[in-house]
């Protein structure tokens, strides 16, 4: 029976690989090595799933409060003028542009008192730009319009436990601002009734965000001027903010004008969930690198185990280069079943976590009730090929040693 040159090699990579009755140790450290290498696969496909999930969660809700863009003044707030609304929205790459005025004003009810962080918004062309005002009801943001009654306001449901309020409830803005009256200078109070509660899944955002209209924002900031604190923008590709937002300002031709994208305004926490992602994708490929040392540790042995069986080989005319790449071989396979098997049950693991989320956070504590997991196939990819790398640097020094072997040498001290 004849074999090409790459055949003959798988072949005896093959027989040396699942080792017989009298190999069966060798045979037992080869599976360990299989075990180690999918063991560390599976773990980072897992976990950066698991990271991907948290990140793009964690990104979703804080763009739905603060938009993927702000365009600011250095000057004292910017007039609303719907004609730069109108210049902003032509501009390629922007999907929509509402006015803001944002503030820290002090909200109490019958049951107590918060400070919170005051927006004034625009009922109808606020939901288009923030994310996260398409979970409150659309009823509930015409009711900050209406001119019948108390002035509507929207809270967050965690500031609204606090405050021991409902739909329906009476509560006061005061504003640090201030007026001026006989009696001296004095707080900026307003009465409003809560028309809506919202839930955006982030304690920050739930316990100390509410939104009322911006004419009634500017009246309890006692602002006499229409102005605002600045245009929120949507943009439709959010990795290409700020590039779209630089050519937003240049078309305002306004020197006054400054744009902030939403990877500038949450940098530093973008810059640490990316380090953390890093920091465990580095430990987790440990894993990996430990079962390529027990490859090494694998074909040493086998070579030791093998040298009469390399010498006859070589004395019946195989090369060198063909010794070296039967044990190349055999580390690879040893590389690929490894990475299969990981490949197989890291992406298992990840659709049963999507699928059946049987993984719960305590609530409160994060801002999700399950495991998120979201799978990058560029991570994914990354991960087999690294480990298919470790596999492979691991079995140039055991082929390197087999392929050195003098036939007569060996033979003699068999």
């Amino acid at each position: 029976m004849s074999f090409s040159p790459i055949s003959f090699e798988l072949f005896v990579a093959l027989r040396y690989l699942f080792a017989r009755k009298g190999q069966a140790f060798i045979s037992v450290i080869s599976w360990v090595s299989v075990g180690g290498v999918a063991l560390g696969v599976f773990a980072l496909i897992v976990v950066m799933a698991v990271m991907n999930g948290f990140t793009t969660d964690l990104r979703d809700k804080i763009i739905g409060v603060t938009s993927h863009g702000v365009i600011r003044s250095y000057m004292s707030g910017i007039p609303e003028d719907p004609d730069m609304l109108a210049k902003i929205t032509a501009v390629p790459g922007v999907a929509a542009a509402t006015p803001f005025i944002h503030s820290g004003v002090l909200l109490s009810s019958s049951a107590g008192g918060s400070g919170i962080y005051l927006r004034g918004i625009d009922p109808v062309s606020g939901p288009q730009v923030l994310g996260g005002l398409k979970k409150v009801k659309p009823e509930e943001l015409a009711e900050l319009s209406s001119t019948e009654g108390l002035p509507g306001i929207i809270i967050g449901s965690s500031l609204a436990r606090n405050l021991a309020v409902h739909v329906g409830s009476r509560v006061n803005l005061l504003a640090p601002s201030g007026e001026q009256s006989s009696a001296g200078h004095s707080p900026r109070i307003r009465p409003f009734r809560v028309v809506g509660i919202f839930s955006m899944g982030l304690a920050d955002y739930d316990s100390a965000l509410a939104f009322v209209s911006l004419d009634k924002a500017r009246d309890v900031l006692g602002w006499k001027e229409k102005l605002v604190s600045g245009i929120e923008v949507a943009i439709t590709d959010i990795f290409k903010a700020p590039e779209i937002l630089d050519k937003t300002i240049s078309s305002l031709d306004q020197p006054e004008l400054y744009a902030n994208s939403w990877m500038e305004m949450n940098a530093n926490l973008f810059a640490a969930l990316k380090l953390e992602k890093i920091s465990m994708a580095v430990i987790l490929t440990l894993v990996v690198l430990v079962g390529s040392f027990s490859i090494i540790t694998a074909l040493v042995m086998l070579v030791m185990e093998k040298r009469r069986d390399i010498a006859v080989l070589m004395s019946l005319g195989a090369t060198k280069g063909m010794i070296r790449k039967i044990f190349i071989t055999q580390g690879i396979l040893i590389g690929v079943m490894g990475t299969s098997i990981g490949f197989i049950f890291g992406l298992g693991s990840c659709f049963l976590l999507q699928r059946y989320k049987f993984i719960e956070l305590p609530r409160g504590v994060y801002s999700l009730d399950y495991l998120p997991v979201l799978l990058n196939w560029s991570d994914i990819g990354l991960t087999c090929l690294c480990a298919m790398l470790l596999c492979f640097f691991a079995t140039l020094y055991p082929a390197g040693q087999a392929s050195s072997l003098e036939p007569v040498t060996a033979l003699r001290h068999e």
